[in-house]
């Protein structure tokens, strides 16, 4: 069969057409896999946008004979057994092509999407839930009646030995002083943990806010530590007034004791304000339940998913240093104390230097007690029986400090009578 000349450039030029429309199919299925994968984005856009300039060039050559190549596109899909050539998908025009590319540049310039990978159990605690010193709702009515309670004995038995010691100028010296201080420091050391309480009691709620909360740990660090500098001060008061009596006057000036408690308060602030913000830094999970009924630093540590061996360490280098150097100053004190007293020839005297001690002994005796039971641990080790020290010192020595420091004390019981009465009149 001869084949006439004219027709000759009718075939070639229709298997440019159909070489030229294949390019654009690769091309097009080239760039929609770009889409998907973000593994090679880049290097098989850069072989769309050589696709599409190659298809241009060849568009622009023979325009007149695109519809053949179309017809021989259906019949190669239809000789390979593809059913669906995703012909609507093929740019057919330059217009076409030309928004194709532009569609390409966007997609290469736009950031892959990245997996949330914030699960549940890393969400932002923004409060967290008071459980109380027990589960059951009767317990806690009758807990928090004990706790109101001791809590109007705790306030206005230490308003009145502040009171009675401003108003008697007999007590106007540096035992009454620092005294007076650690009385203060009681009544702000209880109004830090048990009103929280008997509010969310009365409200029906457990919660506080992740902000208060924050607080209440800063100002129970700082009073808790304020008690133990100022019992450490009141020690060496009784072992200068014991062992230097006719130096007293001269070492316990006033200047020196006020300088002491305002050592003591700055000290304690900062302290308290390095756990604070160590407690800040924490990433703390979904369960935001602490078995207390204050933000106990111990029970919100075991809280974090985050690393707490900073604050671990911390509470064993500054917090033991911070504990401890009140703590030794006690001991010394009494030791050098006890030494001198044995060496009274009468026992009259002995009973007279130890009466001035056993009141403040009895108070550390409690305080120091507690704490070295609750707090010398790693804070893994916390468990729930040890609320019951907790309470101890927060709710039972600011307590007893009042009838401690009044009953044991003639001068402290003469001002109180006098107080008394004058109110009355």
């Amino acid at each position: 069969m001869e084949v006439s000349a004219s027709t000759l450039p009718v075939a070639s030029a229709a298997t440019a057409t159909s070489t030229a429309t294949l390019a654009d199919q690769t091309s097009w299925n080239l760039l929609d896999k770009s889409r998907k994968g973000p593994g090679s984005q880049k290097k098989k856009i850069k072989q769309v946008k050589y696709q599409l300039k190659a298809t241009d060039a060849s568009d622009e050559e023979i325009p007149q004979l695109e519809p053949i190549g179309t017809s021989l596109v259906k019949e190669n899909v239809k000789a390979t057994g593809k059913k669906s050539a995703k012909k609507s998908l093929v740019p057919s025009t330059p217009h076409a092509k030309r928004k194709a590319l532009s569609a390409a540049e966007t997609s290469e310039t736009a950031e892959p999407e990245t997996p949330d990978m914030d699960g549940d159990n890393q969400t932002t605690v923004t409060e967290f839930l008071l459980l109380g010193l027990s589960g059951k709702s009767q317990q806690e009515e009758v807990l928090c009646g004990l706790f109101l309670g001791m809590y109007l004995v705790t306030i206005i038995g230490n308003l009145l030995i502040i009171f009675a010691i401003s108003c008697d100028p007999h007590l106007h010296t540096p035992m009454y002083f620092f005294l007076a201080n650690l009385s203060t420091v009681d009544i702000c050391f209880s109004s830090v943990t048990i009103p929280k309480m008997l509010v969310n009691h009365i409200v029906g709620s457990k919660s506080i806010s992740y902000r208060e909360c924050m607080s209440q740990i800063y100002f129970f660090i700082t009073f808790i530590n304020m008690d133990g500098f100022l019992l450490s001060v009141m020690a060496y008061d009784r072992y200068v007034a014991i062992c230097c009596p006719l130096h007293y006057t001269l070492i316990m000036r006033p200047r020196l004791c006020v300088l002491l408690v305002a050592a003591s308060g700055l000290i304690t602030n900062l302290h308290a304000l390095l756990h604070t913000l160590l407690m800040a830094q924490l990433t703390f999970c979904s369960n935001n339940a602490v078995h207390h009924f204050f933000c106990d630093p111990y029970p919100i540590l075991k809280l974090a998913c985050s690393d707490t061996f900073i604050n671990d360490l911390m509470v064993f280098t500054v917090g033991g240093l911070i504990f401890l150097t009140p703590f030794m100053c006690i001991i010394v004190s009494y030791a050098y104390i006890f030494s001198n007293v044995l060496k009274l020839p009468t026992a009259r005297g002995i009973r007279k230097a130890l009466s001035t001690c056993g009141s403040h002994l009895t108070v550390v005796s409690l305080f120091y007690g507690a704490i070295l039971g609750v707090y010398m641990r790693p804070s893994s080790s916390y468990s729930v029986q040890d609320t019951v020290a907790t309470v101890i010192f927060t709710v039972v020595t600011p307590l007893v400090n009042p009838f401690i420091y009044s009953l044991r004390n003639r001068d402290m019981k003469g001002a109180l009578r006098k107080l008394i009465l004058r109110s009355w009149k």
